[in-house]
């Protein structure tokens, strides 16, 4: 079985200091984030951007370029810039990062409900996504939050639009999404092309058993305070100790824990960092 790669997704659009203390919010923060959750084992970093002031998801290119080149800088994490809409919808707000060059993005190829506001992706803006990514020689992480997700990626890969071997992020257990069942996981794992990779995040209470049933399955496992803010019931995580248990958890059960560059073998990636 392949080395296990450890994302950390550290901060998200959603939870603040207020919830969890540990969340990172300034570029400083999530830079020295970056730093304990490479030393913990992660080799990816999955990033989002915050206006250090109120808190609040921030579509700000200057942002994502101090977070991208601190990171960059200070670790050999494999850099994953996120297009998520909950900061903006726009096209031109979330593509605009895409110019940084990252090795790798989130791209979600379908509309879910989220619990209290519905996020949008439409074919076209799918496809435009795609096709910057393929132009800045970005591998997608194809977000899958329902079985459908799959199939529209599949589709972009037959057009020319993403290059194969193609990358999964099985996202499970958020209201509104695929539920986190192993039935399920199973089911989006048989349902992508051999070759594949894919990782699973689970939302809230299912971050840990998700992530032991994709240990065992040979898939990778996603991690941080931007899908769970804890580390058990009624006690508060920080990203670091999030990554370390994962870890810990794959070396009891005889896995060994990628490093950033056995990360970029087994995705595919270039051994060298884009300049």
């Amino acid at each position: 079985m392949e080395k296990l790669i450890i994302t950390i997704a550290p901060t998200g659009s959603l939870p603040t200091k207020k919830n969890n203390p540990h969340v990172p919010i300034s570029p400083d923060e999530i830079i020295q984030t970056g730093i304990l959750c490479e030393k913990a084992g992660a080799s990816i970093i999955h990033i989002h951007a915050r206006n250090p002031v109120d808190e609040t998801a921030s579509t700000d290119f200057h942002i994502f370029r101090q977070i991208y080149q601190g990171l960059k800088k200070e670790t050999n994490l494999i850099l994953q810039i996120s297009t998520g809409g909950r900061a903006g919808m726009e096209y031109e707000k979330r593509s605009k990062r895409l110019s940084l060059a990252p090795e790798m993005a989130s791209l979600t190829t379908g509309s879910v409900n989220f619990p209290t506001s519905v996020y949008i992706n439409s074919p076209d803006l799918i496809c435009a996504l795609a096709k910057d990514m393929k132009t800045y020689g970005i591998k997608p992480e194809i977000e899958v939050f329902d079985v459908s997700m799959v199939q529209n990626a599949l589709d972009l890969a037959d057009q020319g639009i993403m290059g194969k071997p193609l990358h999964f992020d099985f996202v499970m257990g958020l209201k509104g999404a695929i539920p986190a069942t192993i039935e399920n996981l199973v089911h989006l794992k048989n349902s992508i092309p051999k070759g594949s990779t894919w990782t699973v995040a689970g939302i809230g209470a299912s971050q840990l058993p998700m992530s032991v049933h994709a240990i065992n399955m040979g898939g990778h496992v996603r991690v941080g305070l931007e899908d769970c803010i804890y580390f058990s019931k009624g006690k508060l995580a920080s990203n670091e100790q999030l990554v370390k248990r994962i870890a810990q958890i794959s070396g009891i059960l005889d896995r060994e824990i990628a490093t950033p560059d056995e990360a970029r073998q087994i995705l595919g990636l270039s051994l060298t960092p884009p300049t």
